[in-house]
Order: C-alpha cells, then sequence, then structure tokens
C-alpha cells in the first residue's frame, strides 16, 4: 500500500495530464491545495469587516459556455418556430411554410393545440433531465450520458427536418405525427445534455484574501460569488445563442420555408461533440459513483425517527449500532441536509415559472394580433435575451459590486424572491395589453380567430415591457436558481438537485397545461391575470417560508465537502489516495 502511495505522489502531475480511460487512475479533482497557494484564509472578523468579490474563471468554463451556445442556438432556433409551424394554415400557393408579407405556417392547428404541444415539449424536455441525472450517477457518469443525449438529439432535429419538408408538410395529419416523433428524441437528447456540463467545472471551495493591484484594497475573494459569476456568463452565453438562433430562424421561415429553420440548428449543434472532444482532457469527469438517492431518503427517514435535532444524531459518529447502509462519513450527512433544503427553495418556482412559460405561446400568439410593421411575430421575443445580453455583464460589473460596497447582502433568496415580484409585474402588464388589444381591435374579443385579418391598432413593439421584465426576473431567479443547485449539492448528488431544480418547469408546464382552457378568445385577460396573482403569491410564500436560511447562507457554502463516493458500479472496487493538489482513485 505504502508503495502505491509513493508511486501516487511521485506521478502526481504526470497523472493528473492523463486521459480518462477503464485503465488508468482517474481524477476526480485537480484543485490546488489551499495552503500552498500562496493566498491567507481570512479569520471571522475579516469575514464580517472585509468586501467580497468574485475570483478570475478559468478558460475551460468559456469552452463549455461555448456548447451551451450552440446547444441553445439549435434548441431555441428550432423552438420558435413551433408556434406557427402548429397554429398558423398553410399560406396560400406555398409549400414551405414561408409567408413572406404575410403569415407563415404550416399545420392549422389553431392557438389551443399549439400551446398544448408547446407546453407538452417544454414538460418533457424539463422532465428527462431527472432520468439522464440517474443514468450519469448509476451507470455511464456525467461526460458519456452527454455523448449519448447528443446522439438522441441529432436524430430528433433530422426528424423536424423531415416534418417539415415541402413533399411531407402539404400533408398536414401526416406531418403532426412526424413532428411529435421528433419532439420526443428531441427532448431525450436536451434531457441527457441540459445544464450536465456545469458539473464539468471546478469549483473553488475557500475563502482567501487578496489585495487589489489598483486601489490596494484587501479583499476576500468569495466562492460564492466567483460561481455567481460563472453562472451569469454561462446564462448570458445561452442568451446569445438564444438571440441568434431565434432571430435567424425566424426569418427563414418568413422567406424560406420551415425546413431551413430545423437545418441551420442542427447543424449548429453538430459543433457541440467537436468542442467537448477537443477540450475532454482539460474538464474535470468524475466516474459514476452509484445512484445515492436511495441513501440520502433512508438517512432522511433514519432522522425522522430522532427529535428536533436530528441531523446531529443521524451523523455516523454518534449512531452507535449503525446500518449496513450507513457507509457515509458525518460531513455528507451535513451536505445532504443542505441539499433538502435548496429542494424545498425550489418547490415554490412552478409559480415562477408559469409567468415565464408565457414567452414561449401566448404572448408569441398575441404579437400577431398586433400591428407588426413588417416584423414577423415571433421575433419580438427576441427583446427577451436581448435585455439578457445587454444587462448581464453590467449586473456582474457594476450592480452586484455596487450593492456590496453598499454593505448589503445581495443573498440568493433575496433575489429570487426579487425575480418572482418582476414575473407578476410583467404578467399585469400583459394583461393590459391583452385588454386593449380586446377593446380597439374591431374584431373585438376574437382577434385570433382565422376569420380576423385587420390587427388590433396597437404597435407590437409595446410587448417590450413584459418581455423585459421577464429578463430581469430571471436574473434574479432563474440564473440564481441554477448557482443555488450546483452550490448545495453534494459533489455525488449534484446532477440529481440540479435535475430536480429543473423539474419544477416540467411541473410548472403540467399546470399550465390545466391552464390551456383559458389560452384562447377570450379568456386571454384572465390567463395573464390568474398567472400574475400566482406568481405573487408564489414568490411571497416562498419568502415567509425560507428567509431564516437566508442568515445561513455563509455556513451553508463554508461546509467541508465529504470523501464519500457511493457504491455504483465503478466505485466498488477503489481506494482513495490523497495527493496535496489531487485525490487520485486508483483501481485495485
Amino acid at each position: 500500500m505504502s508503495d502505491t502511495i509513493s508511486r501516487g505522489k511521485s506521478n502526481a502531475l504526470e497523472t493528473l495530464k492523463a486521459p480518462l480511460s477503464e485503465q488508468e487512475t482517474i481524477v476526480l479533482s485537480a484543485a490546488p491545495s489551499p495552503h500552498d497557494d500562496g493566498y491567507a484564509t481570512p479569520t471571522g472578523e475579516e469575514l464580517e469587516s472585509l468586501r467580497r468579490v468574485a475570483g478570475s474563471v478559468k478558460w475551460t468554463a468559456y469552452t463549455i459556455a461555448f456548447v451551451e451556445l450552440c446547444e441553445r442556438f439549435s434548441y431555441y432556433g428550432t423552438t420558435a418556430v413551433f408556434v406557427n409551424f402548429i397554429q398558423q394554415p398553410l399560406p396560400p400557393n406555398s409549400s414551405t411554410g414561408a409567408g413572406h408579407a404575410g403569415q407563415s405556417g404550416a399545420l392549422g392547428m389553431g392557438q389551443r393545440v399549439s400551446t398544448g404541444l408547446t407546453t407538452l415539449n417544454v414538460f418533457w424536455c424539463y422532465v428527462t433531465p431527472i432520468i439522464g441525472a440517474w443514468v450519469a450517477d448509476e451507470f455511464w457518469g456525467r461526460l458519456k450520458t452527454i455523448q449519448v443525449a447528443i446522439a438522441f438529439a441529432m436524430v430528433g432535429h433530422i426528424v423536424l427536418i423531415i416534418a417539415s419538408l415541402p413533399q411531407v408538410i402539404v400533408h398536414p395529419n401526416g406531418a403532426l405525427g412526424c413532428f411529435i416523433v421528433g419532439l420526443v428524441l428531441f427532448g431525450i437528447g436536451v434531457g441527457g445534455f441540459k445544464y450536465r456540463l456545469t458539473f464539468l467545472i471546478h469549483k473553488e471551495t475557500r475563502h482567501y484574501i487578496k489585495r487589489l493591484p489598483k486601489t490596494g484594497e484587501r479583499v476576500i475573494v468569495d466562492p460564492a460569488q466567483t460561481i455567481t459569476r460563472i453562472f451569469l456568463y454561462f446564462y448570458f452565453m445561452i442568451n446569445v445563442g438564444s438571440l441568434l438562433g431565434q432571430i435567424v430562424m425566424v426569418y427563414a421561415e418568413k422567406y424560406v420555408g420551415f425546413w431551413l429553420s430545423f437545418v441551420l440548428p442542427t447543424i449548429m449543434f453538430a459543433l457541440c461533440p467537436l468542442v467537448l472532444y477537443v477540450c475532454r482532457k482539460n474538464y474535470e469527469v468524475t466516474p459514476p459513483t452509484g445512484s445515492v438517492v436511495g441513501r440520502a431518503f433512508k438517512l432522511w427517514a433514519f432522522a425522522l425517527k430522532g427529535r428536533c435535532d436530528f441531523w446531529e444524531n443521524v451523523k455516523p459518529s454518534n449512531v452507535q449500532r449503525k446500518p449496513v447502509w450507513m457507509t457515509f462519513d458525518d460531513k455528507w450527512v451535513d451536505e445532504v441536509r443542505r441539499a433538502l433544503k435548496a429542494c424545498a427553495v425550489f418547490l415554490w418556482y412552478p409559480l415562477y415559472w408559469l409567468a415565464y412559460g408565457q414567452m414561449t405561446n401566448n404572448l408569441t400568439s398575441q404579437a400577431a394580433t398586433m400591428e407588426l410593421h413588417g416584423v414577423p411575430n415571433d421575433i419580438i421575443m427576441n427583446l427577451n435575451p436581448v435585455t439578457l445580453i445587454i444587462f448581464i455583464p453590467i449586473m456582474d460589473q457594476v450592480v452586484y459590486p455596487g450593492i456590496q460596497r453598499l454593505g448589503v447582502q445581495f443573498t440568493p433568496l433575496k433575489r429570487m424572491y426579487a425575480g418572482y415580484m418582476l414575473a407578476a409585474i410583467s404578467m399585469v402588464s400583459a394583461a393590459v395589453i391583452q385588454h386593449y388589444i380586446y377593446q380597439t381591435g374591431k374584431c373585438g374579443k376574437y382577434p385570433g380567430e382565422k376569420s380576423c385579418k385587420t390587427p388590433a391598432p396597437i404597435n407590437v413593439w409595446v410587448q417590450a415591457v413584459p418581455y423585459v421584465l421577464i429578463a430581469f426576473s430571471e436574473i434574479f431567479t432563474s440564473i440564481t436558481g441554477y448557482e443555488y443547485a450546483f452550490t448545495k449539492a453534494p459533489k455525488n448528488m449534484k446532477s440529481l438537485v440540479q435535475s430536480i431544480y429543473l423539474f419544477m418547469h416540467a411541473f410548472s408546464s403540467a399546470i399550465q397545461q390545466g391552464l390551456t382552457l383559458l389560452s384562447t378568445d377570450p379568456l386571454l385577460v384572465w390567463n395573464y391575470g390568474f398567472v400574475a396573482v400566482l406568481s405573487f403569491i408564489g414568490g411571497n410564500l416562498f419568502w415567509i417560508t425560507h428567509h431564516k436560511l437566508d442568515k445561513e447562507e455563509d455556513e451553508l457554502n463554508s461546509l467541508e465537502a465529504s470523501s464519500y463516493l457511493g457504491r455504483g458500479p465503478r466505485a466498488q472496487n477503489k481506494r482513495i489516495i490523497d495527493i496535496p493538489g489531487a485525490h487520485i482513485v486508483n483501481k485495485t
């Protein structure tokens, strides 16, 4: 054993650079030792008095963000034309669906079917991450899961192209069937891929003090703020992809046809596996450790048998007669407790996503009933990513540091609450717009009917109000949710906790399916108003139930990481050798 440790220490650097394989040592992390990086750890007094800043972001994070840009270009570029493809009829003398000066369309199924199918697509895309998380943790690992997901998504893209070909699109029922098959395959790929890339990024876990070169000010580099920065720019790249995809595809749909709107995203998506392959040796890749969900639930059930301080009572060091499944350490109990608190925070998110979800269907349909002045009705939604692209850097470089200088801790839970309120206000504005469409349009309360050829005399750009407000709510609520899931989960449960967060979006889509009866004239004012009320109530209940957790933010972020791996197929026959600067796992 001592020989093995000696060989591991002497070859640590070479091992870290070696590619992964079944026969080689596996690098679980390659973080620098917290004691040899030249930076001092802050004292308790310094934690209270010194300003906190974000650390630098490694270049590998930007390659992952670029892959997400490509994937989101393909996703949003494809889904941007779904509403018109399903709802609007094929234009006269067109076999491609291109509307040119008129309205683009294909299947002519109406707004209710369009809203139902687009909502179902969102539901499916946010349910499949749960399956992807289980497969990644139990069997394949995250990297292989991503690779298989890419294959499914590519096939889904190809099937959608087939559904939009001129020879197929003229047969609406056949095209619809092919389209639905494409959605299913597409959703499986999205679910296995979705935000699993963030786990390839190494997370710095300790605070340290540095002196700013320009001012000489001593500041604390806070890992939590570094993660906030990473996810802000991660979301920034997502919205660059979203913006480019939606704008290009909408004009491709309008002037060429739906087939081109599905071909271009497929080409862009093909860049994803190429970048991942080229950079594969620079990512933090962990093997499947086996699903620890069962142990987490057993731990919780075991803890419930105790008193109010049950988490302390069920730590292995405090249990005299340990169950056979209790193979973890005390630190993992603290991490599971933290993860469960995070999951409880996410339980209110479906009421937020209801407001966000209006962008992908009802607001697009609303735009078609207003004066477009030559602009495609589904181009207006791009106000949302444009706002995000402009203001995410401003939030990172100006707003958040400015709030820190004022001595205010704008914690994740406070940001989430602000997002709920902005989402509620955005839906109030959408309801007001819909009210005036009904009041001023020649078609009264039925402007969406096929027989209505005259739009309401309202400029479509008034929709900037709800779209911009939703964008700001995303900065505070959506981005922070991804960050919260990433930072609060144990290392061997990150896929699961992230998937639970995403599942809240799926649950919201299921609720939205129940509201499709309101997604038609003359009930759309009630639709937006009801969603506004739900978002407002949900945000306030969220704060009432979790505001005490806000005071524990620093404590939760500073928990020491557990060394517990799990007992999955590849974790059973390994042993850990600790080397300063790395954790190496050698196979026996």
